[in-house]
């Protein structure tokens, strides 16, 4: 499900879209459920993703936007 910190895939209408672009819900979104893939959770940090610049414009578009400069991403798939 998506909840605070989940990491899933952005995608344009097409539900086939999905490619390299990513979001982290900032808040409980059930909504997008069955929609959208849930690909990972945010397990430490999520302080410093509440201080990413919020888009305000079309399709939450950003101006000049803030940068994750390092991630790391842990898998448990064998």
């Amino acid at each position: 499900p998506f909840k605070r910190g989940t990491v899933g895939a952005a995608r344009s209408g097409n539900p086939n879209s999905a490619n390299s672009q990513f979001f982290i819900c900032l808040e409980d979104a059930s909504h997008l459920n069955g929609n959208y893939t849930v690909w990972g959770q945010v397990t430490e940090g999520m302080q410093l993703v509440d201080r990413i610049k919020k888009g305000a414009g079309a399709n939450g578009q950003v101006f000049n936007p803030d940068k994750i400069i390092k991630m790391q991403l842990a898998s448990d798939a064998r």
